[in-house]
């Protein structure tokens, strides 16, 4: 077990709990905010690729390169469509949904990486995903069409193009998080430079323009270095359970910032994916001790 990856995991994943909280104060919309995180993004950790010469020792493979790019399409359309859903569904909601992503993961990671799946592992990550319908208030929509029409199909598409980023990042191996996530981003630049409405910057406060860039160098830049750095040590398993921190910091946030309160089924929630992270973190300690 790497305890130094999984902290990183850990502290990238309650850091990026907040980003709904910033996304909310930024006063643009989906396509310009991520285009702007794309821009932070390539400043912030360009200079830090450069300041600790790492692009000195970077190893370029065509097939790595076209992989980094791939996931950077991934990553991109992850981005805007989570931030669509921000803007059609409450924070909690919309996060939540966003984290049903280990489910992809596990179901992809199991077909194109063949990794194993333990009985325990299994139900730990099924205990997480019922942990999130409970918080996002399924249970409060009285239709399929009020689900359709409330922000969730772009949700479960952040979700399952989330879990495509993980799983590419995964079978890169020789490039440094720095030139993978720096690849990313550019690709994010090119890609929503035709659809980017300048004007939607004009007029901004000095408000928005912080959370705007924090979004683009805390969120993106700082967060997704160690998110990158962290899930290629770590296997599918672990990540899929610590991911779920993302979601508990976005309930706290919005309990402590927002006045919500959660119902009798979101409390049951958190309480099944905090079950599901305290066994996967704990079940390959007992396995250790018993050999």
């Amino acid at each position: 077990m790497n305890y130094g990856a999984m902290l990183k995991l850990t502290i990238s994943m309650t850091i990026f709990g907040s980003i709904g909280f910033f996304t909310a104060h930024t006063g643009v919309d989906a396509v310009e905010l991520v285009f702007a995180r794309c821009i932070c993004a390539t400043i912030f950790l360009g200079a830090l690729w450069l300041l600790t010469k790492q692009y000195q020792s970077e190893i370029f493979t065509k097939k790595e390169v076209l992989r980094a790019l791939l996931c950077g399409v991934f990553l991109v359309l992850n981005w805007v469509f989570l931030f669509k859903a921000f803007e059609e569904m409450s924070i909690t909601v919309a996060i939540s949904i966003y984290n049903i992503a280990p489910i992809f993961v596990l179901l992809f990671g199991a077909v194109f990486l063949r990794e194993r799946l333990s009985v325990g592992a299994v139900i730990a990550t099924a205990s997480c995903f019922l942990g999130s319908i409970f918080i996002a208030g399924i249970h409060q929509l009285g239709s399929i069409d009020a689900v359709l029409t409330s922000g969730f199909v772009p949700a479960l598409l952040s979700a399952i193009f989330y879990a495509l980023t993980m799983l590419m990042s995964k079978t890169i191996h020789q490039l440094s998080s720095y030139a993978l996530t720096v690849l990313q981003t550019l690709v994010g630049i090119v890609m929503l430079l035709p659809f980017c409405d300048f004007r939607a910057f004009e007029g901004l406060t000095t408000t928005n323009w912080l959370f705007i860039l924090g979004t683009g160098f805390l969120h993106t830049g700082f967060v997704y270095y160690l998110f990158f750095d962290s899930i290629r040590s770590l296997s599918t398993i672990i990540v899929s359970v610590l991911v779920f921190v993302d979601p508990l910091v976005a309930i706290l946030l919005d309990v402590a910032l927002l006045a919500f309160r959660p119902d009798m089924w979101q409390l049951v929630g958190i309480a099944l994916i905090f079950g599901g992270i305290l066994y996967t973190v704990y079940e390959p300690l007992r396995q250790r001790r018993a050999t």
